[in-house]
């Protein structure tokens, strides 16, 4: 029998996740703080859970994809969350995996306290955009047990095609924020060179067609780029959320006694897009702060075409 599937947060990411879920055959319990939200899973098949405490009494693993620390806390910890459901001593084989990009030392804060009330928790948090949690070709980065991770691999293959054990507990966020590192910095690199193209005067689709199969190549520039000349800057991962995690790695960075301007200057032009009113935008908005800095206004929509 396949085990009962817990869902908290249905956002862009975790609607698309849930969904394959339910389509593999699984049965899914959902919650997030505005049902409305949760509405095509709900007609889809899924059931609607009040609180993540619900969620947890009718689910053998609970996977939650949520916005900010606070946020995974609060779930977990909470007076109706998870933990309150499983900490009776009825929770042993359950699971809770958390996929959101949050703090690694939370991620060990969470093992240990399911450790103690005998269950499992798993961070596992994504990297692949809307694109690739729609089409079930996540990377999903796994810190936690080995066990836990094994038993969980038929429903990760649902959600992804790279699927990794990282280490202990904490090991996939430290993993996921070497993702957003390398992110970064290749945004800014995007964003500027398409800046340069367009201020030469040079065929930004001819241009694009060029480079992105050569050595300048990335997963940005292939998809996210052709979203910057077609005007499109909606989220498949919004600029907040970015803001979120390069300071997550900026903290982290501060306790392993590491100096990573790349990614303090990146945060500080995504803070100036949230200040300009680019929140929630998707992350190749980052052009419009970069453009504001030379009076450059053709990225405001479609005009490079």
């Amino acid at each position: 029998m396949k085990p009962k599937i817990g869902w908290i947060g249905t956002g862009v990411m975790g609607g698309a996740c849930a969904s394959r879920l339910l389509a593999a055959g699984y049965e899914v319990a959902v919650f997030t703080r505005t049902r409305s939200k949760a509405e095509p899973l709900l007609d889809a098949g899924a059931v609607w859970a009040d609180s993540p405490r619900a969620v947890a009494e009718r689910s053998d693993v609970v996977f939650s994809i949520v916005g900010y620390p606070r946020d995974v806390r609060e779930i977990f910890f909470g007076a109706d969350g998870v933990l309150s459901a499983w900490s009776n001593g009825a929770a042993s084989g359950k699971i809770f995996v958390d996929m959101t990009t949050s703090s690694p030392e939370l991620a060990v804060e969470i093992a240990d306290a399911a450790e103690r009330a005998g269950f499992d928790a798993l961070d596992a948090p994504v990297s692949g955009g809307d694109v690739g949690a729609k089409n079930g070709t996540l990377s999903i980065m796994v810190g936690g047990s080995d066990a836990a991770f094994e038993r969980l691999a038929p429903i990760f293959a649902n959600l992804g095609t790279n699927v990794r054990r990282q280490g202990g507990p904490g090991a996939g966020q430290r993993t996921k924020t070497t993702n957003q590192i390398l992110i970064a910095g290749n945004m800014i690199g995007v964003c500027e060179a398409l800046l340069y193209a367009y201020r030469a005067g040079l065929d930004l689709d001819a241009v694009l067609a060029s480079v992105s199969s050569g050595a300048a190549g990335s997963w940005s520039l292939s998809n996210l780029a052709p979203r910057i000349l077609q005007g499109n800057f909606a989220p498949g991962f919004f600029v907040e959320h970015f803001v979120k995690d390069l300071g997550i790695a900026l903290d982290d960075a501060e306790r392993l006694r590491l100096s990573l301007p790349g990614v303090a200057l990146a945060r500080q032009l995504y803070l100036a897009l949230i200040a300009q009113g680019g929140g929630r935008l998707g992350t190749q908005a980052l052009i419009k702060a970069l453009a504001t800095l030379s009076n450059v206004d053709a990225f405001a929509d479609d005009a490079t075409r």
